[in-house]
């Protein structure tokens, strides 16, 4: 009894405690999102133009203050009241926009990953998606007076790269768009060649391995569970690799197949995603689609930047 209560309490710990903790204040420090770079690209370069009526503020200011208000999850107008504050007490001279020029251009703004994954080669990536509330009670409600009518949600897909935890490309859709639909939008948002794709059973879908073998791209997926093989050994043309993950699987069972590729890995995207709402939450405050699409992009690139400033190191036990 002993040997098996010790087996199931496999732990881990942390090696690097001292300089993970100092990361994780770092993450609350102002003057590491706003400072005085932000101030000195403070306008933007057309302000001055004559025709039409052009941006006054730049979009890395427009982005500074919305990192600050998914930061601390703040309404539009009390991160007006902020960038007040902020550029009070930093002297400058500088005005800020108002709650309405925020929520205007955050439906317009471009928002990078800031991830530079063409540099270091073929990376293998692992996808995953989650649902954000947008309207909706809370579980306490729901536990005691039922569901209610206006439950709405949007979907968000991930790809993490596993070597880095980092999100190098996401979408976010309505509730009803299918996993699988989504492959190529992601992997078009990765910069650099992709060399294996890691995916659960929502990804087994031919033209899901359609697209990555046109991509180049190894296909880790687990067939469904009343998959067939499309193409049996008789057949002249070459095996498909989806036909040999069923006959391993039948041959040897699913887990020692996961265990022989590797598809632990996997899990590393509900990782990303744990992380994620842990961080900000699990709903949006934004009301439109494409409002609510810059928000869900300024928390993943938040997240990275979460991943630059420092990550926990594990040693197994």
């Amino acid at each position: 009894m002993a040997t098996t209560a010790n087996a199931a309490k496999t732990a881990y710990r942390i090696t690097n405690w001292s300089k993970y903790n100092e990361s994780l204040v770092r993450r609350g420090d102002v003057t590491f999102w706003f400072d005085e770079e932000v101030l000195a690209a403070w306008r933007h370069e057309n302000a001055e133009r004559k025709v039409g009526r052009p941006f006054v503020y730049s979009d890395r200011a427009i982005e500074s203050l919305l990192m600050l208000r998914e930061l601390f999850r703040l309404p539009y107008r009390q991160t007006e009241g902020l960038g007040r504050t902020l550029v009070r007490l930093l002297q400058a001279d500088v005005a800020v926009p108002d709650f309405t020029s925020l929520a205007k251009r955050a439906a317009k703004s471009n928002i990078s990953l800031s991830v530079d994954t063409a540099a270091s080669g073929p990376l293998d990536v692992v996808v995953d998606s989650t649902g954000l509330k947008v309207y909706g009670e809370g579980e306490w409600k729901v536990r005691q007076h039922g569901v209610g009518k206006r439950r709405t949600w949007r979907k968000l897909h991930l790809a993490v790269n596993p070597a880095t935890h980092e999100i190098v490309a996401q979408v976010l859709t309505d509730h009803g768009v299918h996993d699988a639909d989504q492959v190529e939008p992601l992997l078009e948002q990765v910069d650099g060649q992709v060399r294996t794709f890691y995916g659960d059973g929502a990804y087994d879908q031919w033209k899901v391995y359609q697209g990555l073998e046109e991509r180049g791209v190894d296909a880790i997926i687990p067939p469904r569970k009343n998959a067939r093989i499309g193409q049996h050994g008789n057949s002249a043309a070459d095996p498909l690799p989806r036909d040999e993950c069923l006959r391993q699987i039948r041959r040897d069972g699913r887990k020692v197949w996961k265990q022989s590729i590797g598809y632990h890995r996997r899990s590393l995207a509900e990782t990303a995603v744990h992380r994620l709402k842990a961080c900000f939450g699990g709903a949006l405050k934004n009301r439109t689609l494409q409002n609510q699409q810059a928000e869900a992009a300024l928390r993943c690139k938040l997240l990275n930047l979460f991943v630059t400033i420092g990550m926990p190191a594990f040693l197994w036990s």
